[in-house]
């Protein structure tokens, strides 16, 4: 049987598409007969909100509960927290509550691994599991990075998308120095992408011109849909 993939869907800039990415990847997935658990590890709760649970914060078991079971060392039911999509994917929610996850972090021992010592334990009922980060390098991205065996960076074809790519791709370098020797940046995903004005295309080729030969730029690129942005 082959083992459960991990990746991660990492960026330092919100409203890129990292969120829709990571549904998107998961649902897919699931419509290929794959099993899969979307973990959503973003205290805002967009990826939550976005599969219909419209009201994170009133949710009782999430990501947060079950990390700050692993804290306090706490035995708990893998499954705690799991809610399963009609879209035929499984997602732990999560909610404003992963701040004060945050801040317990800082003083807990091994505080980057926690969350791999959960995926340690569910990984074996999965064949993906996918991780929406925060648009930060908060210790919660980093424990994300620590778990996963490959990251997928969106970047909107626009400059302020791309001022934080370089220290996040020195980031996902210092963890797989570190934490996690297996960790690979599986590409680039280019997302919102007017094709039709000069400014896009210039990021384009500046994107590719900096990062081309040392990180893959995926192929296929999202583009910009008015019909998307007003739903």
């Amino acid at each position: 049987m082959e083992m459960c993939k991990v990746y991660a869907i990492a960026s330092q800039k919100g409203g890129v598409g990292k969120t829709t990415t990571a549904a998107n990847f998961g649902i897919e997935l699931a419509r290929e007969g794959y099993k899969v658990l979307l973990i959503d590890a973003d205290a805002q709760g967009s990826l939550t909100a976005s599969l219909g649970y419209t009201e994170p914060d009133r949710l009782d078991e999430t990501l947060a509960t079950v990390m700050g079971n692993i804290i306090k060392e706490e035995r708990f039911d893998k499954r705690l927290g799991i809610l399963h999509h009609q879209e035929g994917i499984d997602l732990l929610p999560c909610n404003i509550e992963l701040s004060g996850i945050e801040c317990s972090l800082v003083s807990t021992f091994c505080r980057e691994v926690v969350l791999s010592k959960y995926i340690y334990h569910i990984k074996h009922d999965y064949d993906y599991i996918i991780i929406d980060c925060a648009p930060s390098l908060s210790l919660i991205t980093i424990n994300a990075f620590a778990t996963a065996d490959k990251v997928i960076i969106p970047v909107q074809a626009a400059y302020l998308s791309l001022k934080g790519l370089e220290q996040l791709i020195k980031t996902i370098s210092k963890v797989k120095g570190g934490l996690n020797t297996k960790l690979g940046i599986d590409g680039i995903l280019i997302t919102m992408l007017n094709n039709r004005t000069n400014y896009a295309r210039e990021i384009v080729t500046l994107l590719d011109e900096a990062y081309g030969g040392a990180v893959h730029i995926y192929d296929s690129k999202i583009p910009f849909s008015v019909r998307a942005a007003e739903r």
